[in-house]
């Protein structure tokens, strides 16, 4: 079963959970990639400017699919203890992994916002977005960026999530907003009927068409 046709159609379910946030002192960010389609659409709905948060899942080795960990610009890292303990990745070796990461993240961040500088988060509410909330790893980390930023407000906002990772995050954010959360969770994908990677081009497209001309 889907439940949402791609991610604009889940942008526009969102920010329907989200009329409180409409306008006023909210700002929407976008985990990138594809987090930020359906943030521009919850941005557009809110009347709230959008801005874009790099972060980085750090993978393990053999499943790279698997977050043992994730970090945000501005240095903010968060490790899955748990899951880095039980297979047997050490610390030399979760390290490597995040230096890796760390370099991607510092190429992303130059490619999506160029000389433009980020939006001022201090003191504003701020709407998180991703397209769903699998081991919620890289949501995580950009909770503790918002709030290192001086953010008054984190509300995380994802279209579907995990019950079990929804509880997680509602211990660190302000405040968790989702449309869905389906009890078989395998995956953020499986509830799309699209849900087709999106690319930097398209990332910097929707980035561009939020800022004033």
């Amino acid at each position: 079963m889907t439940l949402f046709r791609n991610r604009i159609d889940a942008g526009e379910k969102l920010a329907w959970e989200l009329g409180e946030f409409h306008g006023g002192n909210t700002v929407v960010v976008g985990l990138p990639r594809g987090g930020v389609p359906v943030a521009a659409e919850v941005a557009r709905q809110l009347g709230a400017p959008l801005d874009v948060l790099p972060v980085r899942k750090v993978g393990h080795p053999s499943q790279p699919e698997l977050a043992i960990g994730a970090i945000a610009q501005g240095g903010f890292l968060v490790r899955n203890e748990a899951l880095t303990g039980d297979s047997g990745v050490s610390d030399a070796d979760f390290e490597a992994l995040v230096n890796r990461e760390r370099r991607e993240l510092v190429r992303r961040a130059a490619n999506y916002r160029g000389d433009r500088p980020p939006l001022d988060l201090a003191n504003k509410v701020v709407v998180l977005v991703d397209d769903g909330l699998a081991t919620g790893a890289t949501m995580r980390a950009a909770v503790a960026a918002a709030r290192g930023l001086g953010a008054a407000r984190v509300i995380v906002a994802v279209p579907v999530a995990s019950p079990e990772t929804r509880a997680l995050l509602e211990a660190e954010a302000d405040q968790v907003v989702c449309v869905a959360e389906p009890t078989a969770f395998g995956s953020v994908g499986e509830w799309y009927a699209d849900f087709n990677q999106t690319t930097d081009a398209e990332v910097n497209e929707l980035l561009k068409g939020s800022r004033p001309s």
